[in-house]
This record gives structure tokens, sequence and C-alpha cells, in this order.
């Protein structure tokens, strides 16, 4: 059993393929629509490595374990040379090697010898993972995601139709034409082959042959083994509606905080003199201590690894980017990052526009990285101006619609492609001499070589940032509130994490998200809602409300009133695929075009 939590993304990645399919199809046969219960019959790879229970693994951060059977021992150390990273994917390997193989799956724990189960130690894992673990000991096969879905792992379900059982963190690339013979016979680049994994622990044991000479199984759904874990999958919020006294009480306080704004900086509220210390609610400083926290975790390690590997120049090496908007939640990850990372590194902010300087995130992200040199001014802040021009990514367009299988919608194709041009990171620099970033300064082209980007994604679901949410309260108060975040919090391993994590490890790159940290989802249930958002106010001061005063606290006052946009509109990604699939915006509208399918 690990004696600690190990982090998921607490150790760099070596590189992330553009697929990562298991070493064998698994053939299936079924006579039941496929559900985590059907009864299968599989053929079961006979490959083997020197490592015995990793001939199939893939483990978070990505694919660094998996890489165990790609590679010699001298190619690992050469590759991971950094002792800790090795120590870390050994210590998993071995873990997993230790576990229960006595074939008591369905308990999940060992009736023999007292020994962990695979559920156990896959538990014990805090932050972003996606493995397919053959255990040969015990013949079975144990395949699932973190508890988010933050890594994507995609399945094919046997059907009475197609009885492969097929598991891959992406589907086939396009064009057809680059696929091979057997993925066009099969059709499994199609856009309905392949389904998102449920978040979860699966196995299948299958050590019974039928009269066919296929090995029978059975896949089963195990609960994690972690109380906090199971917690916070429930989403259920410690206070939810607040009598009268709580609301006025939060309002005082906010009015308080709002009054002594030119008082908000990290230092002042560091301090225990601080008069603003009093007046920011409380909340709101816990918060902040999670999220830096958070960030801390996912850059510190990093770094030192990258600085040791590389052989790069410390003065132009550039460990950590964020796909930054200028928004809230960038800026709030931009703040935090000047805090954790070392001061002699640079910062990327790469920025994606398909309006040049019009489009609304890139005035925004110009205004934003004004105020983190105000903020931060001994940090040497990179703002990236990506452009790019629908008309002109046709290959891209269907590249990235293979990325983001099984998602189909015009909205996820629009942000898909975003994503991907963002991350990787080729725009425009303005003179690094000069001071500002402005429209008469020479710009030169450049490419940012960072490999860990930060993102934004779950602070909208988890701090009523969405108009939906508003809609939800006006209809249902709090209570209505309180069911549709949990219903965004719920789904969005299908619908934005999987999508976005394959369009941004395409390019190499590994998405990390400090919103999705457990601790900082934690410590945000046990907030009440009324402290997190106040839909009674307007857009830009009570929808995510906490984040604003978190933002206040480290002295990003502009940035802390600034009203949701999400990528694909801030970007004019979605005026441009409009107007090329609709004819206008006007009949983009009507037709609903965001949810419309892509056939």
């Amino acid at each position: 059993m690990i004696s600690k939590q190990l982090y998921g993304e607490g150790v760099p990645i070596a590189w992330a393929p553009r697929r990562f399919f298991c070493n064998s199809t698994y053939q299936v046969k079924t006579e039941s629509h496929p559900s985590r219960k059907t009864m299968m019959t599989c053929h079961v790879p006979e490959t083997k490595t020197s490592t015995e229970n990793a001939t199939i693994l893939r483990f978070e951060p990505r694919n660094f374990i998996s890489s165990v059977q790609l590679c010699s021992s001298g190619e690992l150390n050469r590759l991971f040379s950094h002792w800790r990273m090795i120590l870390e994917m050994f210590l998993c390997i071995m873990t997993l090697g230790k576990c229960c193989s006595c074939g008591s799956c369905s308990t999940d724990h060992c009736v023999i010898g007292g020994k962990s189960s695979v559920p156990d130690v896959l538990s014990t894992i805090q932050g972003p993972w996606a493995i397919i673990y053959w255990q040969d000991t015990s013949r079975t096969l144990w395949f699932g995601r973190d508890a988010f879905g933050r890594r994507s792992l995609l399945v094919h379900w046997p059907t009475e139709d197609d009885s492969t059982f097929l598991l891959s963190s992406v589907s086939p690339v396009s064009p057809v034409q680059q696929a091979s013979e057997y993925e066009a016979h099969n059709g499994i680049g199609c856009l309905s082959y392949w389904e998102e994994l449920p978040c979860g622990i699966y196995s299948v044991h299958v050590d019974a042959s039928d009269s066919c000479g296929y090995l029978v199984g059975e896949i089963k759904l195990h609960e994690y083994k972690n109380s906090m874990l199971n917690e916070l999958i429930k989403w259920e919020r410690v206070s939810v509606e607040p009598s009268s006294e709580d609301l006025q009480t939060s309002c005082h306080k906010s009015s308080r905080w709002k009054h002594d704004r030119h008082l908000t900086s990290f230092e002042a509220v560091s301090s225990e003199t601080g008069s603003i210390q009093h007046a920011i609610p409380w909340p709101a400083h816990i918060l902040l201590n999670a999220l830096k926290e958070s960030v801390l975790r996912r850059t510190s390690l990093y770094t030192i690894y990258q600085a040791v590997v590389s052989g790069i120049r410390q003065e132009k090496f550039v460990p950590v980017a964020i796909l930054f908007s200028g928004g809230l939640d960038s800026m709030i990850l931009a703040a935090l990052l000047d805090k954790c990372l070392d001061p002699s590194y640079e910062i990327d902010l790469l920025n994606v526009s398909f309006d040049g300087q019009l489009a609304p995130d890139r005035k925004s992200a110009k205004a934003g990285l004004i105020e983190l040199r105000r903020v931060a001014p001994f940090r040497r802040w990179r703002l990236v101006e990506i452009d790019a021009d629908l008309s002109d990514l046709v290959f891209e367009t269907s590249h990235v619609m293979s990325l983001i299988n099984p998602a189909n919608t015009y909205m996820d194709l629009n942000i898909g492609i975003a994503l991907w041009l963002a991350s990787g990171g080729k725009g425009w620099v303005s003179d690094a001499n000069t001071s500002d970033n402005d429209d008469n300064q020479a710009r030169m082209q450049y490419k940012s070589n960072a490999k860990i980007l930060l993102v934004g994604s779950g602070a909208d679901e988890q701090c009523a940032g969405y108009g939906r949410h508003r809609t939800s309260y006006r209809r249902g108060s709090w209570l209505g509130l309180h069911e549709e975040m949990r219903l965004d919090f719920q789904r969005i391993w299908k619908r934005n994490l999987g999508r976005d994590d394959r369009s941004i490890a395409d390019n190499g790159k590994e998405a990390r998200f400090p919103f999705l940290d457990e601790d900082v989802v934690r410590v945000l249930l046990n907030i009440p809602l009324w402290e997190v958002a106040n839909l009674d106010q307007p857009s830009g001061i009570g929808d995510k409300k906490i984040l604003r005063e978190v933002a206040e606290l480290l002295g990003l006052h502009e940035a802390a009133v600034l009203p949701k946009r999400a990528i694909q509109f801030g970007s004019r990604i979605a005026r441009e695929s409009n107007r090329k699939n609709f004819g206008s915006n006007r009949a983009a509208n009507q037709a609903s075009a965001g949810s419309v399918r892509i056939l």
C-alpha cells in the first residue's frame, strides 16, 4: 500500500503521443446490450515485457508509465533522469504489481493474504490519471479514469453488430486515408464508434475459456476506496439555502471589501495588521490558499526536472504557460503562478484570436498583461498572440474533428480548434526590449516551448459562471442553482475534459486544471453557496462572487469585475464558424448552431 497520496500531476511528462492504443485489440462476443455488467469473451494479448505487470498500462502524467513497455532501461534513464520521477514511476508499478491477485475481484479485498487491491491503490492517487493495466497473475484487465475524468480514455463497448472491445486515449487521426487498414475496415474512426469512458475503476477477469477458445469475462465497476473522493463525486454542499440573516451578513461583508479595494494586495492580506483582512469575507482567503497550493503542486516539480534534462539556458526556458484570455479565471492562475514559480523563469500567456487585434479576448488579454505587470513587476511576462483564419484551416479542422471525437457539435469543434491552436503556442510577440504590448510595436514570430499548460476548466461549473445558472436560480432559487451546478460538475468529464485533454495533448503539451484539484473542490463545497455566488447581483459581480474576491486579494482589481466570456465567443471563432457553416450569425442563432451535430 502506498503510504502517501500520489498526485497525478506532481511529476513531469516525457511526451504526449497523438494516440495511445493498447497493445492488442480485445475481440469480444456478447449477447446483451453493452454495459459495465456485460458478459463478454475476449482475446487477451500474449505479449509481455520485462516488467510483467506493466504489459498494458497508462498512468498520468501522460504516458510516463506506459512508456516502460516501449523503452529499455538505458532509454528510461536518459528520458527520466530526474530521480524523483523515476522513484514515483516505479513506485506505482511496483505497488500495482504487489496488489492482490487471488481473483476476489468481486469484493475488492484479498481473502487470503490481506494485500491491497488495485482499486485500493488507484484510490490513493490524487490528481488526473487514466489506466489500462493487465494483471497477469490474476488474468485481469483493469482500466479506468480519475473521479473527475481529467484525462482522456475512450471505449468501444461490444455490440451485436461489432463484438470488439477497444480502449484508447484518442480516436484514429483524420483523414481516413491515414488510418490503418484494420481501423478503416472496422470504422473505428466514425463519430458513433467511441464513447467517453465514464469515470471509475473497471475490471474484467478473463480466466475461463468457452467452447470456441475465447476467454470469457464480466466487466465490473468498482467503487473508489477513498471516502473523500466518494463525497466529492456526490457533490453535496454543506449549506445551500441561506437565511435572511445569512444574506444580510454576506452583503455587508461584500460592501466592506468593495469600499477598501485600493488596499487589496496579497501582501496586505498576508499581514495581520492589514485592514482588508477583516473586510474581505473569510471564505475567499481559504479558497485563495487552496488555489495557491493547487498551482504550486502542478508546477514546482516540473521546473526542477526540466532544468536538469533540457540543457536550455535558464533565462530562456519557459516551463509553464497559461491558456490566457485575460478573463477572471486565467488572470487568477497567472497571478498565482507568479507566486509559485521561480522568479527567474518567464511565463508565456497564450492567447488565440480569429479576428486579429479586435477580438474581445485579445483586448482583455492586453489589458490583463498590463495589470499583471503592475502586480508582479519583476516577472517577465510574454503575451503570445496566436492569430488564425478559420477559412485557412481545412486540414486542421478535419484533424481536430478526429481529436474531439466522440464530441461532435459545432461548439465542440470551435472550442477544440481554439484549444489546439492555443496549446500549439506558435504566434507573435512584441519586441522583447519594450515594456508594453501595443499595436504600434514590431512583432516577431515565437513558439512557446512550455510543456505544462494551466487551464481554467472547472471554475464556471463550481462558482456559477454560466448563464444557465442564473436562469436556474430565477426558476428554482438557491436549491435550483445548486442542482444545476451539480449537474454541470458531474458531467464535465463527458462534455469538456476528455475533449480538451485530447486537443491539447496532440501538441505534446499537458493540460493541468488547478480549479479541479480535489482539495479545491472540497473547499468550495464546504463554503455556503451564497458565499460562492449571489445571482441577485448583476453579471460581473454576483456570478463567481468568491473568485472575484480572490482576484481582489491578489490585487487584480480590473479582472475582478470582468464578465464571463466563453473562448469560442471571446476568440470570435464562433462568429467565423457561423458565417462559414450557416451563412450568417442570424441564421446560426435561429438554428441553435452551438448544439447542432456535425454530420
